[in-house]
């Protein structure tokens, strides 16, 4: 018997040899093998590998010990140098990065960052240097390539996340205009495929919503491939082939993770961005928007009599803008572009100044073809700052490729230069773009209201992937599009408080408002700004209620899907009395309720198939009887 015995020793001692190698960081740091990043206590950690026998690098990610990123490859390929193999490594260097900012719009105005910064520094056989820069905050992990030299034009990159088979997976498939609808499958078995890069799974370690930021014309924007069967998703650029004429930084790699409040409330994306661009944003004024678009269509765009009327109404409403959308520069049936008198005939100036006159200030619609110059961005954006337009509507970029890139750095620089806000439509993602830009106000990319195959369980996942990183466009209250949309009439009051926007873009009819006071009312309440945001209850592709903080006052939206249910959610909005009015689906129209809550408790809301709420929450004191002013 002696010999199994003294097998069973020996297999048992390599076993835990294994097991000390791998569980002891000290050791793997002095071997300058691995390194860990981490941030709050510990409990969130990425480790860097370097693979002795054959140079790769690859990261992985944990919290309290639990997977959030399986050892993924990390690397990047250019013309003269392959940094995704036979490297070694030269030396690390550590920092903490702690930065306050204000923003214009988003989740909170005032943002507190703290991560600390990790540079990892790797020659390649010929000397090349590649710095791996890695940053790790409480709610998540970064990391970006650092070219010091220049290297030629970038070949591609061999990042890539690799999650558990069986995690959870709720995906947007990629079109250039980041319109793909949310579906949610395992991370195996999504189909082969593209993906939109914020892409949200849920591990053993908790959510992670994969991201980027810092993305201007210097690189490439990213996408998710993705082969079914496997739980890899590869990072893909949208050029082959991006150029570059000297150092380089990536955008980051951006991974979101915590629990699922902790991820919809993230601003990590913004705090990777690089600080503000714009040094006075007192012009920037965040709002809600009566948009014509869907109420009217290209007919009111062409009639200088509508838009006077959607005017008197946001006036009425002392809602803060009204938008003109497509046809304001139109004959009627053909473009009037080729007009050389075309300024001194648009009945544009004539609307401003009424507008102005009636407190409502005015925002335009123009095509991304009629300023893809310089040449024509001077002829039109002086014009419109001249004539008081407040801010544009710029439409069909339709690419994330360097060149749309590049411009989108020169059109951020000149609309900023004259003071107009910016709603981009056919677009990119945020991407830290609203902190380095604060007078970008929302962006579309998201399969907004005016598409017709939404579902419920679309519109809820929304705050959990498109919106979390930024402001989005969804444009909702299209009280009139019955049987156009997948929610009921207190859902899509919620929306406007669910979904985040610097600009937020009410696409009803005065008629359809009309016919629902309760809803129009909330509306009129209802900010653009916030000081804070919760998530009370939540479950992407089945329900989402947030709550938004203006002041005092908590504003309440929740959407949900599937069959009719009594939904709970919990006050979680401070300790207290709080005077609770809500806005739900009644026998064939809205009806409101008020009661008095303590903070913390937990109350029911009567839910129809595909329904919601839209709500308010403030302090309470005798005699109060509602929240609105």
């Amino acid at each position: 018997m002696a010999v199994p015995i003294r097998s069973a020793v020996a297999a048992l001692c390599t076993a835990l040899a294994a097991t000390l190698l791998t569980t002891a960081p000290a050791r793997a740091e002095k071997q300058e093998h691995t390194w860990a990043v981490s941030a709050a206590a510990h409990a969130l950690r990425a480790r860097i590998s370097l693979d002795d026998s054959t140079g790769a690098l690859n990261l992985s990610v944990t919290r309290d010990g639990r997977t959030v990123i399986e050892p993924s490859p990390v690397g990047i390929v250019t013309e003269q140098a392959d940094f995704s193999r036979g490297l070694r490594f030269l030396r690390r260097t550590s920092r903490t990065v702690e930065e306050r900012y204000r923003t214009t719009s988003g989740k909170r105005l005032d943002r507190r960052v703290r991560m600390n910064e990790t540079r990892l520094s790797f020659a390649d056989p010929a000397g090349a240097r590649l710095d791996l820069l890695v940053r790790a905050s409480a709610d998540g992990i970064a990391y970006r390539y650092v070219l010091p030299a220049a290297h030629g034009d970038v070949l591609g990159e061999t990042s890539a996340f690799h999650l558990p088979p069986d995690a959870r997976a709720w995906l947007g498939t990629y079109r250039a205009d980041n319109e793909g609808q949310f579906t949610e499958y395992t991370a195996a078995t999504a189909p082969t495929g593209r993906y939109s890069d914020q892409a949200l799974f849920e591990t053993s370690g908790g959510y992670t919503l994969l991201a980027e930021s810092d993305l201007t014309g210097r690189y490439s924007g990213a996408r998710l491939a993705h082969d079914q069967g496997s739980g890899t998703y590869r990072i893909e650029l949208a050029d082959a082939r991006v150029k570059t004429d000297g150092p380089l930084a990536t955008p980051w790699r951006a991974v979101v993770t915590g629990d699922l409040a902790t991820v919809t409330r993230s601003t990590f994306t913004d705090d990777l961005a690089p600080p503000s661009e714009v040094a006075d944003t007192s012009w920037i004024k965040p709002g809600t928007v009566l948009w014509t678009w869907l109420a009217g269509g290209r007919e009111a765009g062409q009639s200088l009599a509508a838009q006077k009327a959607y005017v008197d109404y946001a006036a009425e409403r002392n809602w803060p803008y009204e938008a003109v959308d497509a046809g304001w520069y139109f004959k009627p049936g053909e473009w009037d572009v080729t007009d050389p008198d075309w300024q001194t005939r648009s009945w544009l100036p004539e609307l401003t100044a009424y507008a102005r006159a009636k407190g409502v200030g005015i925002i335009v619609w123009i095509h991304q073809r009629e300023l893809d110059t310089a040449e024509e961005r001077a002829r039109w954006l002086p014009t419109l700052e001249r004539w008081g337009v407040k801010g544009v509507k710029i439409d069909f970029m339709d690419s994330e490729a360097q060149p749309t890139l590049k411009w989108y750095d020169a059109v951020l620089a000149d609309t900023a230069a004259h003071h107009l806000m910016v709603d981009f439509h056919g677009s990119t993602i945020p991407k830290g773009i609203q902190r380095t830009w604060p007078h970008v106000m929302t962006l579309e990319g998201v399969a907004g209201e005016e598409k017709r195959n939404n579902t419920a369980a679309h519109l809820t996942t929304l705050p959990f992937t498109r919106n979390v990183i930024g402001s989005m466009d969804f444009t909702p209250g299209a009280f009139q599009r019955v049987g156009l949309r997948p929610n009921s009439d207190a859902a899509e009051a919620g929306l406007a408080v669910a979904y985040e926007s610097g600009l937020q873009m009410f696409a009803g009819t005065p008629e359809s408002y009309g016919a629902r006071p309760f809803a129009r009312d909330f509306l009129d309440q209802v900010p653009a700004a916030w000081d804070d945001t919760r998530l009370l209850a939540g479950r992407p592709g089945q329900e989402a209620v947030l709550a938004r903080r203006s002041g005092d006052r908590w504003f309440l939206g929740g959407v949900y899907a599937g069959a009719a249910r009594t939904a709970e959610v919990p006050l979680t909005i401070g300790p207290g009395r709080w005077l609770v009015e809500t806005i739900q689906d009644g026998a064939g129209e809205l009806v409101r309720n008020r009661k008095v809550l303590r903070g913390g408790d937990t109350f029911t809301v009567d839910v129809v198939a595909g329904g919601g709420f839209a709500g308010i929450a403030c302090p309470w004191r005798v005699g109060l009887t509602t929240c609105h002013r």
